[in-house]
């Protein structure tokens, strides 16, 4: 096998340059543990919006829809991306409200409301199913690094992966994440509208290539509108539930900035959707031309890239697709360690109060330590996908109504929130044991865990208010409580 040389010079330039910007950015932007967990909550519009779409495109929206499209989903398939854009829509209701709570982390918000048993809980679940995002996306990038330079040994790129993770997430927090994520994103967007036109002319054009595919590889919902469902409330469940996507609301400068940026992202990914998927559908049609194409596909887009589009070109997409990995990674990274240091610290008996050089300090302890494990884990060998399933429904179906409905629903009670989070978490449960992971009854085992979640809470509200038991405290603050942490965080900036 071929050292990739123009990729992974591209790879190697940008992974060097992330890392000058979180130095810069530790020397010159951070002033205190707010500017490191949620960039001052200083962000603009489309610094929110590139950084909410980077979280959710990666290497399975890019080369997975690539794969997809090659092998039954055909045309369709674009509604793996697109899934995720319209699943935006409706969090955009729910995105000031995140904002005006003023937190920094999911079980901060469900601990005011519900108590610290339910905040505990909702840390621990969530810091458990980072370690496996993590560990599985170094693995993800390992791979990658893997490919480019054959020659190094599998665990070298692991270690190597972990280590450019650990350095940049480290020295930069929020903002430097948020910087990568709109170079990478960027990165993405461009190379692939630039590549797919170039890759489809080359091939012939649009009409050669749709005379050499199936009829059923053009019907745009081949998967059937049931799946296409399913797949949006599976996007809006872990969306609404998930620390990365929560943090990125709280960075937004106001909450009107936060709303706004999640109809962007919704533009966003749905603009770069489509091209993956011609990708893998030219790849189909041209399979006879492209030596070295996998028979299920698995590296369609980059064969067919390779074949038709210049080296350059090439290399800026296997560049985009390693940072998306890597970008993924930090985010989950930095969430996991604001949690230990935020919620499970004070929830687990620590009573020194921390100051904000301690609190800057700790969490990137954590962060150090936490990937490290996490390296361990990725050494094991575990399947990517075991962990990802694992840790995306363990994280949303238990917390999901007691975050999300916590936020619109002024008269819950405090039973409703705990109760909520421990039968989502069993339901979710017992549906992925059922079908080992499989969709049962047109339900996800995260959309399953999150609709008994629902059910429970309500259950749990409507039993209680029937027994005039009072509601839970708010989950914002009040207006004296704002204007003081509004006025510390304006003296610290």
């Amino acid at each position: 096998m071929e050292i990739q040389v123009l990729p992974l010079i591209i790879v190697c330039a940008y992974l060097v340059g992330m890392l000058i910007v979180g130095f810069i950015v530790s020397k010159l932007k951070i002033k205190n543990s707010k500017d490191y967990l949620v960039a001052g909550r200083r962000m603009g519009l489309f610094m929110v919006a590139f950084s909410l779409s980077a979280n959710n495109i990666g290497g399975g929206c890019t080369t997975g829809v690539a794969q997809k499209a090659f092998g039954d989903w055909g045309l369709s398939a674009t509604w793996y991306v697109l899934a995720c854009s319209v699943a935006m829509i409706p969090l955009a209701y729910f995105a000031p409200k995140i904002r005006k709570t003023l937190a920094v982390t999911i079980p901060e918000v469900v601990g005011r409301r519900f108590g610290k048993l339910s905040s505990n809980f909702t840390a621990i679940l969530s810091v458990l199913s980072l370690f496996c995002l993590t560990s599985s996306q170094i693995a993800a990038s390992g791979s990658v690094i893997n490919a480019l330079i054959p020659s190094i040994p599998m665990n070298v790129c692991l270690i190597f992966a972990g280590i450019v993770i650990i350095l940049y997430t480290t020295l930069g927090g929020m903002i430097a994440d948020q910087i990568s994520d709109l170079v990478q994103f960027i990165i993405i967007l461009l190379g692939l509208a630039i590549a797919t036109p170039i890759v489809l002319t080359k091939a012939g054009g649009w009409d050669v290539i749709a005379s050499k595919l199936p009829d059923v590889k053009l019907d745009f919902t081949a998967i059937g509108w049931a799946t296409i469902i399913g797949y949006i409330f599976n996007y809006f469940c872990t969306f609404l539930a998930g620390p990365e996507m929560v943090s990125r609301f709280e960075t937004a400068k106001d909450e009107k900035t936060a709303r706004n940026a999640s109809f962007l992202a919704a533009v966003l990914m749905a603009a770069m959707s489509i091209f993956p998927t011609l990708l893998g559908l030219a790849a189909y049609a041209m399979k006879e031309e492209l030596p070295g194409l996998a028979a299920n596909g698995s590296n369609a887009m980059m064969t067919v890239t390779g074949h038709f589009a210049p080296g350059l070109i090439t290399g800026l997409i296997s560049a985009a697709i390693i940072c998306a990995t890597m970008s993924s990674a930090d985010s989950n990274l930095l969430c996991m360690s604001t949690m230990i240091i935020n919620d499970l610290y004070k929830g687990f008996g620590g009573k020194k109060e921390l100051s904000e050089k301690q609190i800057i300090f700790w969490t990137r302890f954590c962060n150090v330590a936490a990937a490290l494990v996490a390296m361990l884990i990725s050494l094991l060998g575990v399947s990517i996908v075991t962990m990802n399933t694992f840790a995306f429904g363990i994280r949303c179906a238990g917390p999901f109504a007691a975050y999300g409905l916590g936020l619109v629903v002024p008269k819950a009670t405090k039973n409703s929130g705990l109760i909520s989070i421990i039968t989502g978490t069993i339901g979710f449960i017992v549906w992925q044991l059922i079908g080992n992971g499989a969709t049962i009854l047109l339900m996800m085992p995260v959309v399953f865990g999150c609709l008994v979640s629902v059910i429970t809470f309500f259950v749990v509200n409507w039993i209680e208010w029937a027994r005039g038991v009072e509601p839970a405290p708010s989950a914002y603050l009040t207006a004296e409580e704002e204007a003081a942490v509004l006025a510390k965080e304006s003296e610290e900036m």
